[in-house]
């Protein structure tokens, strides 16, 4: 095979991944906490025909040498952690985390996952509960006579109940934890991330405290995709992708001229 065909195939590939990746912001662009990715490319093997250094006659040596690339490809996958805007919803189980951290959620095989997404509700036993029904961890439950909730920045949990006149009480607290790695975590989809060795170990704290962001009640952390940054990496990627095509082509000419002459 002709090393530009080669070359030109990696290039292709690499772009059409980048072009999914790009997709994949914008589809969730509307997706609370969700958080966008990126590619991350890096050449492949070259093919050193000269070494730089290597002799080249008395008492010289060759400069640059004669080395050859021989293509692309993606190594990874990035998520970026910044913030999202806050949007106040007036809706008092939606809390929004103003900083780093996440939340911890219980999920139905006894793990644990970590979500920026604070849309809460109330399941049938008074939990509060994700949009999947997986509660917080430490769990809260409200009791049934729950007039109001008040949710700290700090994420202390406190309501006032029917009958009590109206004398609030601390029924819990939302807790925090952050990561050395964030971008590290296993994303599962349904807003939750998991534990890796690359992400490191979680660290507990509370909200406003030690680095943490705080924690606010009646807002919703939106998604930090930027529809205009998207659409112009996505008119780059296909002008590359254009651009590789065009390095095939070539080389198919070059192969089918050489084929005619002989």
């Amino acid at each position: 095979m002709h090393p530009a065909l080669w070359t030109g195939r990696t290039g292709l590939q690499a772009m059409d991944t980048k072009l999914s990746t790009i997709s994949n912001n914008l589809a969730n662009v509307n997706t609370v906490g969700f958080k966008r990715n990126r590619a991350v490319f890096e050449d492949l093997l070259y093919q050193a025909q000269r070494l730089p250094g290597a002799q080249n006659g008395d008492n010289t040596t060759l400069p640059t040498g004669l080395q050859l690339g021989t293509g692309v490809r993606v190594v990874a996958t990035q998520r970026q952690f910044t913030e999202g805007s806050l949007e106040v919803t007036n809706q008092p189980l939606d809390i929004a985390i103003n900083g780093r951290g996440f939340f911890r959620l219980q999920m139905p095989d006894g793990e644990v996952s970590y979500t920026r997404n604070g849309q809460f509700h109330l399941d049938a036993d008074g939990r509060i509960v994700n949009s999947n029904g997986f509660p917080l961890e430490p769990e809260i439950v409200l009791p049934q006579n729950t007039n109001s909730i008040t949710i700290g920045r700090d994420g202390v949990v406190t309501i006032t109940q029917a009958g009590e006149n109206n004398n609030p009480q601390e029924i819990g607290q939302v807790e925090l934890v952050d990561f050395i790695n964030p971008a590290g975590l296993l994303a599962l989809g349904n807003n939750v991330f998991a534990e890796t060795a690359g992400s490191g170990a979680p660290i507990d704290g509370v909200g406003g405290e030690n680095g943490f962001g705080s924690v606010e009640q009646s807002m919703l952390e939106l998604s930090n995709v930027s529809a205009v940054e998207e659409l112009v990496d996505m008119i780059t990627t296909q002008r590359a992708y254009e651009m590789n095509t065009k390095v095939v082509s070539a080389a198919d000419d070059m192969l089918r001229n050489l084929t005619q002459t002989l």
